[in-house]
């Protein structure tokens, strides 16, 4: 029973590296979208009206993927809640990295969309 609850959760534990390292990835090539834009406006010679609209929705696609950033960061720490509830407290999953104690808080702040 012990090896099928440490399998289940290596391929949770796997699925979770994955879906936070997508959020980051995507968070990142998002904001270097977002800060290369005004630039190479810039560099054409063009308006400063020219891309707003992009601009701006480029920094609510950050908001939004920082809101989905919080929520899979949260979803990790209840999985690390659910893992000592089936026995597995003391197995250490590889892929996660060095985390805070489970119940640490995430500093008690929301991020707000700025829309």
């Amino acid at each position: 029973m012990l090896k099928e609850r440490r399998m289940v959760a290596e391929q949770i534990a796997c699925a979770l590296f994955e879906a936070e390292a997508a959020i980051d990835a995507a968070l990142s090539k998002t904001a270097t979208l977002t800060g290369v834009m005004p630039a190479l406006r810039k560099q054409a010679g063009a308006s400063a009206l020219i891309g707003q609209d992009a601009v701006e929705r480029a920094s609510q696609a950050i908001a939004a993927l920082a809101d989905a950033r919080r929520a899979i960061v949260e979803t990790h720490r209840e999985l690390s809640v659910a893992q000592d509830q089936v026995g597995l407290g003391a197995i250490a999953l590889d892929g996660g990295g060095d985390k805070p104690p489970v119940n640490a808080s995430l500093s008690g702040r929301r991020l707000r969309s700025a829309a």
